[in-house]
């Protein structure tokens, strides 16, 4: 697994303890029966990466220069950006780089801020959306940066681009030398894996490396796998690799005391995150998606859909979930301001919903029995989102619900191997 094993990752959890790194180890904490350590028994609730260097007052930071890759999410409790909080604790980022959606989140989807002075701050905001590896490492030498801290909520889907944003930036520290901490949050729909595994031929901005659609891990768990895994035949590994880890959280663990902070402006709820590792696949067909709606991503349809759709759906009996008839008119987006007959999701159990499988089941039915309304986007994008185009032949070619979930078991197994030396939490 190449010298990035889940043992120094657990090192690297406390920051009272060595750096975690890609050539050393160190010793790891006790844990706990209900999975705490040592230093959280006089905790309560869980706390982030970020909250437990702000708790130490940033001093981890002191004297370095600092490059901050961050959203709106990257709060502490009392939903302080930590950049904000680092500037109050006389611990100045040099930079900070935005990602899709940009630094403060002003910019919708596939958009992002550019690259101007952070008006609170004045720290200069570098425009990190689709940059690559070379365009990154430029940034990171203007700026001067020695480390680069990474703090944005992921929502545990393969396509939502932060991940790739994280693998950009550990590619750009690699050249340039710079050091890479990742301030790590729980994993809002938990620790399962689940669904396709990516062919690279099918690489893009959605998914660059072969991992699942639901990988079920943590930013920090994926930096560990991203630098044992993938960076060696991809430029390189980063010299110094540091998870904060968070604290007093479970990977099984859905629903926390944390704030929800929307990582992205269709994303409002940790309902919607739990529906769209499945439902994002809508983006590849000519349904709308629910963009535009109060419900995004847990509503889904088009002119023409009845209630029918609903009917066929609960009568197939999908664990944890249950089906609506819906109408809405989209407020921007796929049909906006024409009226569209579809389903809305309701979860009736966590533990047993399954969003992956839910949305093929939506897809096959869809096709099935709204032929002259369901298509696929033109460009495919839909072999992008699913990571090959074995999806859509088999729902081309008739294939059922079963046949297809049980086409990519085989690679979801071999997935589930090699994650696993890099997860951090029980």
């Amino acid at each position: 697994m190449g010298g990035f094993s889940r043992r120094r990752l657990l090192a690297a959890g406390a920051l009272a303890v060595p750096a975690l790194t890609a050539a050393g180890s160190a010793a790891a904490e006790t844990e706990q029966p209900d999975g705490r350590t040592d230093a959280d028994t006089a905790q309560s609730g869980v706390r982030t990466g970020a909250e437990v260097l702000a708790a130490q007052g940033w001093q981890r930071l002191a004297g370095r220069r600092v490059g901050v890759v961050s959203n709106p999410t990257g709060v502490l409790r009392d939903e302080t950006h930590i950049v904000d909080a680092m500037v109050a604790a006389g611990h100045a980022p040099v930079a900070v780089f935005g990602p899709e959606h940009g630094f403060r989140g002003t910019a919708q989807a596939g958009g992002s801020e550019g690259s101007a002075p952070d008006p609170r701050t004045g720290i200069i905001v570098y425009d990190a959306y689709g940059a690559n590896r070379d365009a990154l490492a430029a940034m990171f030498r203007k700026a001067g940066v020695e480390l680069v801290v990474f703090d944005i909520a992921d929502v545990g889907a393969r396509f939502y681009t932060y991940v790739w944003t994280m693998y950009t930036a550990m590619q750009a520290c690699a050249a340039t030398g710079a050091g890479f901490l990742v301030l790590d949050r729980p994993n809002p729909i938990g620790g399962r894996a689940s669904g396709p595994q990516l062919d690279p031929a099918y690489a893009s901005g959605v998914g660059r490396k072969p991992v699942v659609q639901q990988h079920g891990m943590t930013v920090g768990e994926l930096a560990g796998l991203f630098q044992g895994e993938f960076l060696p035949s991809d430029g390189g590994r980063v010299s110094t690799v540091d998870v904060a880890r968070v604290r007093g959280w479970r990977r099984d663990e859905l629903r926390t005391d944390l704030p929800w902070v929307p990582p992205s402006p269709n994303m409002p709820t940790q309902d919607t995150a739990l529906a769209y590792v499945g439902t994002c696949l809508f983006e590849g067909t000519s349904l709308s998606e629910g963009r535009g709606t109060t419900r995004p991503f847990e509503t889904i349809g088009a002119p023409g859909i009845d209630w029918r759709w609903a009917e066929r759906l609960n009568g197939m009996a999908l664990p944890g979930v249950r089906f609506r008839e819906a109408y809405f008119a989209p407020t921007f987006s796929k049909f906006q301001g024409v009226t569209c007959g579809g389903v809305q999701l309701y979860r009736t159990d966590d533990g047993s919903f399954d969003a992956i499988r839910t949305a093929v089941a939506m897809i096959v039915t869809a096709r099935a029995g709204y032929p002259g309304v369901f298509g696929w986007r033109s460009d495919n994008w839909i072999d992008r989102l699913t990571g090959s185009d074995r999806l859509r032949r088999m729902v081309d070619a008739g294939a059922g619900v079963d046949e297809i979930v049980g086409a990519w078991q085989a690679e979801l197994a071999a997935f589930r191997r090699q994650r696993a030396p890099y997860l951090i939490y029980r």
